[in-house]
């Protein structure tokens, strides 16, 4: 059973799989941290300030023990007030369509890049018979009529 392991985890879709899933993680920080830190700031410039994370509403009650700010989402969060968080969830989603349109590109490019080689020229048109071709065809025609 070891042995079948150890021949699953050598094949090499893998280990590719293996580096694909590192690398796609790495990528999603970077893609996070692009939409969060400069995306929404300029998002949230134009759309009077909003700041797309801090969008929630507070579904429960506030504890009477909680000290902080009542319209700070990751203290209530921590202090297990129910929060509906559209505003996390509208941020997930921006960074899921900018993810998606990057990697629609890299696609496109690989496609483009690997394009299959241009099929051969259809074989052109047969040229119309000569004379003597012609009459060929026309005895043959009249030798088959004669058979059948």
């Amino acid at each position: 059973m070891f042995q079948e392991f150890k021949a699953f985890i050598a094949r090499g879709n893998v280990l590719d799989l293996a580096v694909a899933v590192i690398i796609g993680a790495a990528f999603g920080t970077i893609v996070t941290s692009f939409t969060e830190d400069l995306v929404m700031p300029i998002i949230g410039l134009f759309s009077g300030g909003a700041d797309f994370t801090g969008l929630f509403l507070v579904l429960g009650d506030i504890p009477a023990d909680y000290a902080g700010s009542p319209t700070d989402y990751e203290a209530l969060k921590k202090a297990g007030v129910a929060l509906f968080g559209y505003g996390k969830f509208l941020t997930a989603l921006l960074n899921f369509l900018i993810i998606a349109w990057v990697i629609f590109l890299m696609v496109k490019a690989a496609n483009k890049a690997m394009a299959p080689a241009p099929a051969p020229a259809a074989p052109a048109e047969p040229s119309p018979p000569t004379p003597s071709e012609a009459l060929l065809a026309e005895i043959r025609d009249e030798l088959r009529k004669g058979r059948g």
